[in-house]
């Protein structure tokens, strides 16, 4: 029987969801303690995979299993026995046939810049002290809306096949003290969120003109692009199946 777990993860004390040979990940806290409980090795097939210090407000991943259970009695007991970092939401049989990872047809991340020095949220955003043009950055990141081939923002020696992703949403929203980024697509590239809005602020600081972001977009090349912002500002949000 296969079934779909959904959670959520503060993602700072993990060396992102995939198992990592010799550091903390989610994906290997997130068995162990199902395993503890189902009396059974247990594998976890996430949507996707988040970097080194990425939150996900939305993770879902896929296992298999012929142990009969509880479900709200496994949420119950799973979320008694993580830390606070980590948390179950809901549980769900599926089809045997369901994917986590290949069946979704959007993901949606969201990345935090403040302005203004907080000491609440030192540990969830990036502090930008520059100026920024946001009426700006938002003129550049429409721009890829209309744009298919996004390997000037991935991570070089990375083992994709295509860098061609759908992108259906990006723009940036002031809300409350937070200026917020949010971007939707059929599938992102290892480090892609992060390249984008480094590159974007450096449109709103105005080191970089819509005609150079263009050229960065038909560059396919990582080096044309700014830096990568830090990790502790993004969060993977939403996660769609046609089911």
């Amino acid at each position: 029987m296969r079934y779909f777990i959904t959670f959520s993860y503060q993602g700072s004390s993990y060396h992102g969801w995939q198992r990592q040979p010799d550091a903390n990940s989610v994906q290997q806290t997130l068995e162990e303690a199902m395993e503890l409980f189902l009396k059974e090795s247990v594998s976890l097939v996430g949507a996707g995979r988040t970097d080194t210090g990425v939150h996900a407000k939305v993770m879902v991943a896929h296992f298999d299993t012929e142990v009969l259970f509880q479900i709200e009695e496994l949420i119950y007991r799973l979320n008694a026995y993580l830390d606070k970092t980590i948390a179950i939401s809901n549980i769900v049989k599926v089809n045997e046939d369901a994917h986590a990872r290949f069946d979704a047809t959007s993901r949606s991340y969201e990345y935090w810049v403040v302005q203004q020095k907080n000491p609440f949220l030192d540990q969830s955003a990036y502090f930008v002290i520059h100026p920024l043009d946001v009426n700006l950055m938002n003129e550049a990141a429409a721009l890829m809306l209309d744009h298919k081939d996004f390997e000037c923002f991935s991570k070089s020696n990375t083992d994709v096949h295509t860098f061609l992703c759908d992108v259906t949403r990006a723009e940036w929203i002031f809300e409350g003290e937070r200026l917020v980024f949010h971007v939707s697509a059929n599938r992102f590239l290892r480090n892609m969120v992060r390249a984008i809005v480094g590159t974007l602020l450096e449109v709103g600081k105005g080191k970089m003109s819509i005609d150079e972001f263009k050229a960065v977009l038909n560059s396919k090349d990582r080096r044309k692009a700014g830096p990568s912002v830090p990790a502790k500002g993004l969060y993977l949000t939403t996660i769609q199946y046609p089911y």
